[in-house]
């Protein structure tokens, strides 16, 4: 008989239990009608240990309620990553309980939530971005792509932010997702300018764009192959094992991705540049003839091998794969920067011997010899600036550089002109 009773306390227990979860869903749905997000969450914490044992459709009530609570704050901006991702997580349980119980009442308002929270996620961290609050902007990006693993370009934009704000830590494990997924990001972009706004607006293919076009509301379609991002993202990867010591580990990934990827030739370049950082020339300067040999007219190859070169401390030859680059593609703008600040690069010399010089006659005349030199650096660059400024006439940072080579040229009339287009 004992034992009848020990069955019937545990039964009552459990009934008791039931009354209690549900009566915490309701105090926690009316705090949230009532404007009490905190209050919401802390009754529903009460009920978390013992929801599991709830039916489905309870389950999936206190975690939509939850999911709506942390939402809530984050629109008040309450810790507005954190709770972003604790809705995003709470609705996904939400989705994940209704799809096997197969009663799907909540489902279909989480799902367009969660699509809200992803938007809300990307636009924080590109704001955090601005901020140069990159770590926090990189844990953002991260948390909308673990929303949506299709869109892997979050991912990739993840990895790159916490490379930006030198979290390498952070940083890491996104790019050995990166890797088992071989991400590309290789495509073609279709873009149109808004007649309404005057902004670059992107389209999801050609015929949407033209038809935009078509209708008038859009104009200046341009299609643009976008490159694969396999060897930026392996060369990050390098370097960010190169810096923890594992140099072999490094070797080996670059040398596994080209096995698997023969006809990426941005991979080469990583590599390349990995055996530069590990200062083995020799192999570095081999690889670099192979990839001009793949491929000779790609004029984003030949540009990254300007790059390499300058960090190599080779001027003449980034001068000379900046050049081919602009030969190819004379539309190519970095290569108009990276030469422009190249030639800059002449005047810090010049500028350090001036400020050593006294006021003897002799002095006078050696910094009247420098300040000519100072002027041809100047005047070097002004046909590079101009061309960049012309690409890309919203670029401050072309804009602020060449008003500041034409005032220290006394060009006056110039550095007005391009003041009053800013």
């Amino acid at each position: 008989m004992k034992s009848k009773y020990v069955i019937l306390a545990s039964a009552l227990l459990i009934s008791l239990a039931t009354f209690a979860q549900k009566d915490q869903i309701k105090s926690a749905e009316k705090a949230l009608k009532s404007g009490d997000a905190q209050g919401a969450i802390a009754i529903l914490k009460d009920a978390e240990n013992i929801i599991v044992n709830a039916k489905d459709v309870e389950q999936a009530q206190f975690y939509f309620i939850k999911g709506n609570a942390f939402l809530d704050l984050a629109n008040k901006k309450v810790e507005e990553g954190k709770n972003l991702s604790q809705a995003a997580e709470s609705y996904q349980k939400l989705i994940e309980i209704e799809k096997q119980s197969g009663k799907p009442k909540y489902s279909a308002q989480a799902a367009g939530s969660v699509t809200e929270i992803k938007g809300k996620l990307i636009n924080a961290a590109i704001a955090d971005s601005q901020a140069n609050k990159h770590a926090d902007g990189a844990k953002k990006l991260y948390d909308a792509y673990l929303l949506d693993k299709k869109d892997t370009i979050n991912l990739y934009y993840a990895a790159s932010t916490a490379v930006n704000s030198q979290d390498y830590d952070l940083a890491l494990p996104m790019y050995e997702e990166l890797k088992k997924l071989n991400y590309s990001g290789k495509g073609t972009s279709f873009t149109a300018v808004s007649k309404t706004n005057g902004e670059v607006q992107g389209f999801s293919d050609a015929k949407q764009r033209d038809l935009a076009v078509k209708l008038g509301t859009h104009e200046k379609p341009e299609t643009e192959n976008i490159p694969s991002k396999r060897g930026e993202i392996y060369k990050n990867y390098a370097l960010i094992l190169l810096q923890k010591g594992r140099t072999e580990d490094a070797k080996k990934a670059i040398a596994d991705a080209r096995k698997a990827n023969p006809e990426d030739s941005s991979l080469i370049l990583s590599e390349a540049n990995l055996y530069l950082e590990t200062k083995d020339y020799d192999t570095y300067k081999k690889l670099v003839g192979e990839a001009l040999q793949k491929d000779p007219n790609n004029a984003d190859l030949i540009f990254n091998l300007g790059v390499i070169s300058n960090n190599a401390k080779n001027p003449v030859d980034a001068e000379k794969y900046y050049l081919k680059t602009i030969e190819i593609n004379p539309n190519y703008t970095n290569a108009y920067i990276n030469l422009a600040a190249l030639k800059l690069e002449a005047e810090k010399p010049i500028i350090d011997e001036m400020n050593k010089l006294g006021t003897s006659a002799k002095d006078m005349k050696r910094y009247d010899v420098l300040k000519a030199q100072r002027e041809n650096v100047f005047k070097s660059v002004i046909p590079y600036l101009k061309k960049a400024n012309e690409l890309d006439p919203k670029n401050e940072d072309i804009t602020k550089t060449l008003i500041g080579v034409y005032s220290a040229l006394e060009m006056t009339a110039e550095a007005k002109a391009l003041k009053a287009k800013k």
